[in-house]
């Protein structure tokens, strides 16, 4: 399979996927086909200037935390989205 063909796989993957909010799955499948597009069609090829789906993802990485919080689902210790807290230093 190509790089391309896994590409599209995933992606056929990820879109059948809801979201863990209900009212984000919408905004979830369109930063979903932003990405996958722009991978395909210029990261794969060698062109890594940018992802123009960082708005996308923005709007739905705030619905998933606020879908999160109203479940009172525990994220405590993860990193979450992006969002992760500093790690403690270790003492040797």
């Amino acid at each position: 399979m190509t790089s391309e063909g896994a590409a599209t796989a995933a992606a056929a993957a990820a879109a059948a996927m809801n979201s863990v909010g209900e009212a984000c799955t919408d905004m979830k499948r369109e930063y979903d086909q932003c990405f996958n597009r722009w991978f395909a069609e210029k990261f794969l090829k060698g062109d890594g200037s940018g992802d123009p789906c960082t708005d996308l993802f923005k709007r739905y990485q705030q619905c998933v935390q606020k879908a999160i919080k109203e479940k009172e689902i525990p994220i405590e210790g993860l990193e979450f989205m992006g969002r992760g807290k500093e790690k403690p230093e270790s003492s040797s």
